[in-house]
């Protein structure tokens, strides 16, 4: 049986590293965030429309970001991730901008053990499920928090994608699309910010289309749509382009960048 504590606890110390580098990056910006800019990208933000009035739940919400954008627009939020660090900085957010979010730190899988609330909304977004080792019992967990009606929606870089070693530079095509075995990876820097001399130190999974869907319809989920995209709202893989919508591709693009899932549990 694999070591899944020892590989989660090997990610959070990761996590609760890249933090305090996150919070000073250019990427996350977190003057012009405090100042009011939202952190929310286009995808999410067509997909889960008017959200005034609603109860949601951001899952892996990193320092908060996101979950305190939804809350400024009248949702209200809950925000779950394993670094106690980023849960940490969440709340000092929370407090300093007046906002009324709660945040709990819990190993996503786990979120029903922390929180019984019930939402109209579950939210989830980029690079998250490759933290996860198994699907299901994400969904079913998903499906726990939801309330009847209620709406879950994942906008996720596309699998395609982390079949590439990225940590030499060069992108090489290294790893199955959907691959059961653990992907270990240790590098110098972060997404965020690639000239930071942390090391990071990090245990992934590869997750296919077919497995995340699969997993919300066995959790009892109804899906309502899948889309692929070309671009790309973070610039965070090498040599991408930026398009005249402000997103990001690749020179010959082959395959897609991101997709996007809304589930709705009746």
């Amino acid at each position: 049986m694999e070591d899944f504590d020892n590989y989660f606890k090997t990610n959070k110390d990761t996590w609760n590293k890249k933090v305090a580098v996150h919070a000073e990056s250019k990427m996350y910006d977190l003057k012009a965030f405090k100042s009011g800019k939202s952190s929310l990208m286009r995808y999410e933000l067509e997909a889960l429309g008017n959200v005034n009035g609603k109860s949601l739940l951001h899952l892996q919400c990193h320092f908060g970001q996101d979950t305190l954008s939804w809350q400024r627009m009248g949702a209200q939020c809950v925000g779950v991730d394993l670094s106690d660090e980023g849960i940490k900085l969440a709340k000092q957010l929370n407090d300093e901008l007046q906002l009324d979010a709660e945040f709990v730190c819990c190993n996503v899988l786990d979120t029903s053990k922390h929180v019984s609330k019930t939402f109209d909304i579950v939210y989830t977004s980029y690079g998250v499920i490759g933290w996860l080792p198994d699907l299901k019992p994400w969904a079913k967990m998903i499906a726990e928090r939801l309330k009847v009606g209620g709406t879950f929606y994942i906008v996720e870089f596309h699998p395609i994608l982390w079949m590439f070693d990225y940590v030499d530079g060069k992108p090489e095509m290294k790893y199955h699309y959907s691959q059961d075995e653990v992907i270990y990876e240790e590098y110098e820097g972060t997404y965020a910010n690639q000239s930071s001399k942390m090391v990071s130190k990090e245990y992934g999974w590869n997750h296919g289309l077919s497995e995340v869907v699969n997993a919300l319809i066995e959790a009892g989920l109804q899906i309502d749509y899948l889309n692929e995209y070309d671009e790309s709202p973070y610039d965070v893989f090498p040599d991408l382009i930026k398009t005249e919508a402000g997103l990001y591709k690749m020179k010959d693009q082959l395959f897609p960048m991101i997709f996007e899932i809304k589930v709705t549990k009746t």
